[in-house]
């Protein structure tokens, strides 16, 4: 009787669980930290890619990199790093490519990422935890998974507004569903 009644549970345990596992992707299987703290490694083996300016974020198997490179061979050399990791479904590279700046500009920049960071915190529309801020050269590069692309617009529009930018990239990408 015992065992009949294991057999029962453990046959209605499978029968419930089988439609979660057979709507999962392979995306959704592996888990994104795996995923994200693979492509780091796989940036870092990679000849002539400055994985330290590159700033990896993975949501459901979608791995976006953002940041600055300062060739166009980097960049494309860090996607396909970032590709060739399994788990990785898709890749949005967003790098920016912008050359090397002095020690003088990186403390400028330092001054402009705070005060764009503090903008986006002002702001009530706009979600700045899911922002990450990257300046180089007055460049500033904002990157992250957001959850509606009006956050995209507004804060561009705020970083755009800030003294001492030269330029935005927009290096967010909306959450896939």
């Amino acid at each position: 009787m015992m065992r009949f009644t294991s057999a029962l549970v453990a046959t209605a345990i499978v029968a419930i669980s089988m439609p979660a596992i057979a709507q999962k992707t392979a995306g959704n299987v592996i888990d994104d930290n795996t995923v994200n703290a693979s492509v780091k490694a796989a940036l870092i083996e990679a000849k002539d890619v400055p994985s330290t300016g590159i700033v990896v974020e993975t949501y459901k198997g979608v791995v976006l990199l953002s940041g600055f490179v300062e060739t166009q061979a980097q960049k494309d050399k860090a996607g396909k790093a970032a590709a060739g990791v399994s788990g990785a479904t898709k890749v949005h590279n967003a790098l920016a490519v912008q050359p090397s700046t002095s020690m003088g500009a990186k403390l400028d920049d330092t001054v402009i990422t705070s005060k764009v960071k503090a903008a986006l915190m002002d702001d009530k529309d706009v979600k700045s935890g899911q922002i990450n801020v990257e300046t180089r050269g007055g460049v500033v590069s904002l990157g992250g998974f957001v959850t509606r692309d009006a956050i995209k617009k507004r804060a561009v529009e705020l970083a755009k507004g800030v003294n001492g930018v030269k330029g935005v990239v927009d290096a967010m990408y909306v959450k896939p569903n």
